[in-house]
């Protein structure tokens, strides 16, 4: 297969589009398929065999891992030129109208994948009063797509209730050799300052406002034993390091590779009190690591955490909540070591050349609409 990808981040960036995206286009080479990727000018011009087209942008505010990438007239030609016979749309917000049109021009099938809720962003960000404007706005993007492939059950069902059409379940992979508990590092506690009857409680994620910190900051203030890392950087990094002020937390700023999988493995609880995430990559990496999970009932991290098996929920936004949850497991080490044990098999569940080969279904799915497509064509020229 020709598939051209269009996105809005990408290396040198790391998050769970970037990921999933480098995944997909290392997975593409070993097959065989040929690969197009138009990604912001920042990125490498290349990645696993596949050219990348720079596209200009400036960072969007709410998400600066997001670019501003207006509508440039150089997609079509270049699409035109590679001639795909798929497009897939990864979590477009700004490029979505031009990715849209470039689709229909070509009468080319696209596939969107739904990475960012955008609406529930616009919450927490003071502008609730545009999240209808925004489904509406992304529901003109997504059901013109032959299909949108959501990454968890509450999405999916999230978007069905708003008028979504063509909607279909598609989780993300993990890697378990990179992320596995071998990588635990006694140097490492001892790097950050941890003490022999200590907790490690590690984040990792964005610094912003939407994921939550501010109520780790409430919930573990005075809660003795325990010692948190934030590994990770964002907007809200400055506020959050005064609010924790005087407190056993220690920022990292961003890890990856092996750096992040030693963080990782060297913990002893996750703690995710984000309830905007429509996956949760993060959360998977942290339970191919051996650890509990500690997590607010919301969002994509429903379909990922068992509750009372490999971590537990608690209710969303409330410190008191999280900070009962922390407790159970810093007090509990048996259930500590048997969570993390169950979080470890659910992972190695998810591998991503399974992961992968579902998406190449939905790809094949999706060109049984070329014929279709193509008698459109040739009916207006």
């Amino acid at each position: 297969m020709r598939i051209a990808l269009i996105t809005e981040t990408f290396l040198p960036n790391v998050n769970g589009i970037v990921t999933t995206l480098c995944r997909l286009l290392e997975y593409a080479q070993s097959k065989g398929h040929e690969m197009l990727l138009f990604a912001p000018q920042e990125s490498p011009a290349q990645y696993a065999g596949a050219q990348i087209i720079p596209l200009r942008g400036i960072p969007f505010p709410l998400y600066p891992d997001i670019r501003f990438t207006p509508p440039q007239p150089g997609i079509v030609p270049a699409l035109r030129q590679f001639h795909p016979d798929l497009i897939h749309l990864a979590g477009l917000m700004v490029l979505g109208p031009a990715a849209r049109f470039a689709a229909r021009q070509l009468r080319t099938p696209a596939i969107a994948t739904y990475h960012t809720d955008l609406p529930a962003y616009s919450v927490h960000y003071g502008l609730g009063a545009l999240r209808e404007a925004a489904y509406s706005y992304l529901r003109w993007i997504h059901n013109a797509c032959t299909l949108t492939l959501c990454p968890s059950s509450t999405i999916l069902a999230d978007l069905r209730r708003r008028g979504f059409r063509r909607l279909r379940l598609w989780g993300r992979g993990v890697d378990t050799v990179r992320f596995h508990p071998a990588h635990r590092r006694e140097e490492w506690r001892t790097a950050i300052g941890a003490r022999a009857d200590e907790r490690v409680l590690l984040y990792v994620g964005r610094l912003a406002a939407e994921k939550r910190l501010d109520l780790l900051a409430d919930a573990l203030r005075g809660m003795d034993g325990v010692r948190l890392v934030l590994i990770g950087d964002g907007p809200a990094r400055p506020q959050l390091e005064r609010r924790f002020a005087g407190m056993p937390v220690t920022f990292t700023g961003f890890l990856n590779g092996h750096d992040l999988a030693v963080a990782y493995a060297s913990s002893d609880v996750f703690v995710f009190p984000s309830d905007t995430e429509t996956f949760g990559q993060v959360v998977q990496e942290a339970m191919a690591s051996g650890l509990p999970v500690v997590a607010a009932h919301a969002g994509g991290v429903i379909d990922l955490v068992r509750h009372e098996e490999t971590g537990v929920f608690f209710d969303p936004g409330s410190a008191y909540s999280l900070r009962s949850a922390v407790s159970r497991l810093v007090m509990n080490p048996t259930l500590r070591i048997a969570w993390g044990q169950a979080g470890r098999i659910a992972a190695e569940q998810r591998s991503w050349p399974r992961v992968l080969d579902e998406l190449m279904e939905y790809y094949r799915r999706a060109l049984r609409w070329r014929p279709r497509l193509l008698s459109l064509r040739r009916a207006v020229s």
